[in-house]
């Protein structure tokens, strides 16, 4: 039986949940026509949604979820406030393989520290930019038809509209940093080639002019 200390708790979740809509929405430059576009949702639920006038349920925030890529739980929740630690939560894959997510909000760049088991490249194709950086073991670049092999120290950036694949480039695993732009966003930091180590890699490659 729910008391009247959780029927609070409820109400101000869900009574935050519209503001962080917005707030979001707008952080991605989107406007409320833009977003129903995406999602399928009227203009006017959305807006409905947003204010506060409308109870967002599943089937709304489900599509919502999607279009501006963050988890489910990202958009129920707000981050904790007064605190600006992140809180590392590490999320474990297949193979050995660890995924540490270092952004805690949803952004337009995001910045995970990754250590990468041994496997067979598998080149893939989507939407975005990507950042990565060599801390420990050597990381194997393939961008389509070229091949490079990062030392430690080392970066790469490169438009992941090409067809790309990267892991340990030896039986050990790999570890790094990896930022993410998911509309072609690029780092701000570049990095000139080693003078120790095989230089292509460190080579920026072009992003694409699509946004």
């Amino acid at each position: 039986m729910n008391t009247d200390s959780e029927d609070a708790e409820l109400e101000q979740i869900l009574d935050g949940i519209g503001p962080r809509l917005r707030r979001l929405r707008r952080d991605r430059g989107l406007t409320l026509e833009a977003l129903a576009a995406t999602t399928g949702l009227s203009v006017s639920t959305l807006s409905r949604v947003e204010s506060g006038k409308r109870r967002p349920t599943l089937d709304l925030l489900i599509p919502l979820a999607r279009a501006h890529r963050v988890a489910l739980d990202q958009l129920v929740a707000a981050p904790a406030s007064g605190d600006p630690r992140v809180h590392l939560r590490p999320v474990h894959r297949g193979r050995g393989s660890v995924l540490v997510p270092l952004t805690q909000y949803p952004g337009r760049v995001q910045v995970f520290k990754q250590v990468l088991a041994p496997r067979p490249p598998d080149l893939v194709t989507h939407e975005g930019y990507e950042w990565l950086y060599v801390l420990a073991g050597r990381l194997r670049l393939i961008l389509g038809a070229r091949d490079f092999t990062l030392q430690p120290g080392e970066v790469a950036e490169f438009d992941t509209g090409e067809p790309h694949w990267f892991g340990p480039a030896d039986e050990s695993a790999v570890e790094i940093l990896h930022l993410f732009g998911p509309r072609g966003d690029q780092a701000v930091v570049r990095a000139g080639p080693s003078t120790t180590g095989p230089t292509p890699a460190a080579t920026p490659v072009p992003p694409s002019t699509t946004p």
